[in-house]
């Protein structure tokens, strides 16, 4: 039986998150406001994932993930969600011990088959990161929904938070930005089979640099690029490190195929979302386009890792992501003193 699995998704992948500014408001009244001093990293900056301090060589990073299907595929989509649920261990610089999956399944819409290959792509990716999955918890529910609780450890010293870029930082992301246009594109059969070969390819390629970038002492900051796109998390380390930002938009790498999209006018509502929600933070070069500012806040699953490190650093650390196969990662601008705020040119 041929189930379309994207039929059922209202947005999928990391662009069904909740928009920032809706986001905010809800988090708002939370009653948690001091924290264990143990908790080393918690709800304070929007950072990737929780790190719990054990002894004084190792401590727990702790996160969850999940979204409704981005592709058809239902083993593309296990590998797609897990990959991009472990991103967050890596973003902090630990190293994955082991996951949790987290299940929602139509079971009357869904062939039994079918929730098993997208079990099997996450097993596959989990494999691939040397963990196993250790248990989890599943669901009846309208919508199909797969993720994973990430779970690592690292010493305490070497946590790369969101919150410590430094003014003079160079910026390095590691992917190319446009995942989520192409999937947009998927959804109106617009996609070319090697624009579907480019998700795929960057979708499920784990952000594995982080636990070296981790130990690195010019490495000053680190986060992941996911539904709130490149402008919305580059925000969130320029407010937690009360600095703003500049970036170079012809540096910045792109899909090719999503480029070429995105000028046509296909991109995603969660775009338009994100940019609504920050939009007045991020000031444009007047010789920017409406396409390129689709970019910036285009929502990436599983994205590429986005690193503040001193400019005699970058070498080292684009060595680093070259040597495991991140070949389109690039400086593409850098942290300076200001209020939080980004300048793209």
């Amino acid at each position: 039986m041929s189930v379309r699995l994207t039929q059922f998704s209202h947005g999928g992948g990391c662009g069904c998150k909740i928009a920032p500014a809706v986001l905010a408001q809800l988090l708002a009244a939370s009653p948690f406001k001091t924290f264990p001093t143990d908790l080393l990293v918690g709800t304070e900056t929007s950072d990737d994932a929780a790190v719990y301090r054990l002894n004084p060589q190792q401590a727990i990073v702790a996160t969850t993930d999940f979204f409704t299907p981005i592709v058809d595929n239902p083993r593309d989509f296990g590998r797609i969600a897990a990959t991009n649920a472990l991103s967050d261990v890596y973003a902090m610089g630990a190293r994955p011990l082991f996951a949790l999956a987290l299940v929602g399944m139509p079971l009357d819409k869904l062939p039994h088959e079918v929730i098993r290959e997208i079990l099997a792509g996450g097993e596959e990716v989990c494999a691939k990161a040397g963990i196993p999955i250790a248990g989890g918890h599943s669901i009846d529910v309208l919508e199909p929904i797969y993720g994973l609780v990430g779970i690592g450890l690292i010493h305490p010293d070497h946590v790369k938070r969101n919150s410590a870029g430094k003014a003079g930082d160079v910026l390095i992301l590691g992917k190319p930005l446009g995942v989520g246009i192409l999937s947009a594109a998927l959804k109106k059969d617009k996609l070319s089979p090697a624009g579907y070969a480019d998700m795929l390819r960057y979708t499920t390629q784990l952000n594995t640099p982080g636990q070296v970038l981790a130990s690195m002492d010019g490495v000053h900051a680190m986060t992941d690029v996911t539904g709130f796109g490149l402008a919305g998390h580059l925000l969130e380390i320029c407010k937690g490190s009360t600095l703003a930002a500049q970036i170079h938009f012809s540096q910045i790498p792109l899909i090719e195929e999503a480029a070429h999209h995105a000028q046509q006018g296909i991109v995603t509502g969660a775009s338009a979302r994100n940019w609504a929600g920050y939009g007045q933070q991020v000031h444009l070069a007047s010789t920017l386009s409406d396409w390129q500012q689709k970019m910036l806040s285009d929502p990436q699953t599983s994205g590429g890792l986005l690193v503040a490190c001193t400019p005699g650093s970058a070498d080292a650390v684009l060595a680093q992501f070259k040597q495991e196969g991140f070949a389109k990662a690039a400086v593409i601008g850098e942290l300076r003193t200001g209020k939080a705020a980004i300048q793209v040119d």
